[in-house]
């Protein structure tokens, strides 16, 4: 089964009066990369955090966003009314021994870190324990989406995988039908060339057969039925497939570009090309592919 990288889940958690909500976005990369927005207080657990989503996610760009919310306050910072009515008192203290004229401004209060209260400003393990059952909610929602978006893409890939079946059955006719007029135009234009010069059948007809030989698209044909049926096994039964899909994609195309080379008429040359149209655009779905 494919997942797609692409997908988005939200889940959030509330308890008494605290609160956590987690959003996370996700988009194709050729590796897992996870970005990470916290407050403040989930710094020190942004190890743990990573550990869960690498355990869940394999590959593709990560966006996190954790917001969390205790007593009403989303920034769960609090100002210390005790020490900003001291602070005010102090400032104009100096106001009147200085002399000075000058208002108070929100600047210079703001500029006095101590007023913004630390006091029962950390994360308890209960706390956290919430964090992380939004996380992995959050998670959960995003893999559904990414498997949703899989079932759709596994449908498109097949669709254009019997495409391309039914251009090589059509390639493998035309080359039967056109390889001995091939064979007769490469007589008649040797005897067009030598004129009444004597030639020896037997020896001419094995010279063409060799030249015709070189032609055939057989083995060319056989390999690209079975990338196809590697392809079609490795969507299905493969763990995070994508990278394989993407080697298979460069076989298929150069299975096709070696047929293309070898063409003896224009509609076995207008179905190779064709083939190569549906490989273009498998190969562009399975940049999402995890």
């Amino acid at each position: 089964m494919i997942f797609s990288m692409t997908g988005y889940g939200k889940g959030s958690t509330v308890k008494n009066n605290f609160s956590a909500e987690v959003e996370i976005k996700s988009v194709n990369s050729r590796f897992l990369e996870i970005f990470l927005k916290l407050p403040p207080l989930l710094s020190n657990r942004e190890y743990e955090m990573r550990e869960i989503l690498k355990s869940k996610i394999k590959r593709g760009k990560i966006n996190v966003t954790v917001q969390l919310i205790r007593n009403g306050n989303n920034d769960l910072a609090m100002v210390n009314e005790t020490k900003l009515k001291n602070y005010i008192s102090l400032i104009e203290r100096i106001k009147k021994t200085t002399g000075i004229k000058e208002e108070i401004k929100l600047e210079h209060i703001l500029n006095n870190r101590d007023i913004i209260s630390s006091f029962d400003i950390y994360l308890s393990e209960t706390e956290f324990n919430l964090v992380k059952k939004a996380l992995k909610s959050a998670v959960d929602e995003l893999l559904k989406m990414r498997k949703d978006e899989g079932k759709e893409l596994a449908k498109d890939l097949i669709k254009r995988i019997k495409t391309i079946e039914r251009r090589i059955v059509l390639i493998e006719k035309e080359f039967k039908k056109s390889v001995n007029s091939y064979f007769k135009k490469l007589k008649e234009r040797i005897k067009k060339l030598t004129g009444e010069a004597e030639l020896d059948e037997q020896r001419l007809n094995l010279e063409l057969a060799a030249i015709a030989d070189k032609a055939d698209i057989t083995e060319e044909c056989v390999r690209l039925k079975s990338h196809l049926k590697f392809f079609i096994n490795s969507m299905n039964k493969q763990a995070e497939p994508g990278r394989k899909l993407n080697f298979l994609c460069q076989e298929l195309n150069r299975e096709t570009n070696t047929i293309s080379s070898k063409s003896i008429s224009t509609t076995l040359t207008h179905n190779a090309v064709l083939i190569k149209e549906e490989i273009e655009k498998i190969r562009e779905q399975i940049q999402n592919i995890e």
